[in-house]
């Protein structure tokens, strides 16, 4: 229907076969195949094909998960240079947030960005790993059994 309230006039190329479906965001009619099922619908299918919501997926978990759209990210990573903030070498495609406040910190490339959450973000224990690293590393002693001294 229009605004007034009229059925809209098809024309032979509008006709839709049984079995088909047009796409809100592509405009391509396509079969039932190509829709994910939804409940609640009249004919029980999504309003846009399996294509168009894998490619607006993206965009729609970034906005959902850090609060920020695909332009902000891509603004972030060209004020990086494009590289990981960290490694400084690989190019940077993981957004890196705070998991205590959710507050966006850069964008990293993946492996830096799973060394942070494999240390879960302690600060101790990513100097401890870099002391490790240069050849610092200190082992706790045993005073008793079961009792161990740390290092000061």
């Amino acid at each position: 229907m229009n605004y007034r309230g009229e059925l809209p006039v098809l024309g032979p190329e509008d006709q839709i076969p049984a079995g088909h479906k047009r796409c809100r965001g592509c405009g391509e009619v396509k079969p039932r195949s190509e829709w994910h099922r939804k409940r609640g619908v009249t004919d029980g299918l999504a309003s846009r094909c399996k294509a168009c919501r894998a490619a607006a997926a993206p965009a729609q978990r970034l906005l959902r998960k850090y609060g920020m759209t695909e332009a902000e990210r891509d603004e972030l990573i060209a004020s990086q240079g494009g590289v990981c903030c960290i490694c400084l070498s690989a190019p940077a495609t993981q957004v890196d947030h705070c998991h205590k406040t959710g507050r966006v910190r850069g964008v990293l490339c993946f492996n830096c960005n799973s060394g942070l959450g494999l240390l879960r973000d302690n600060p101790e224990a990513m100097y401890r790993a870099a002391d490790y690293l240069e050849g610092n590393a200190w082992k706790p002693t045993l005073v008793a059994p079961g009792v161990y001294r740390l290092p000061s």
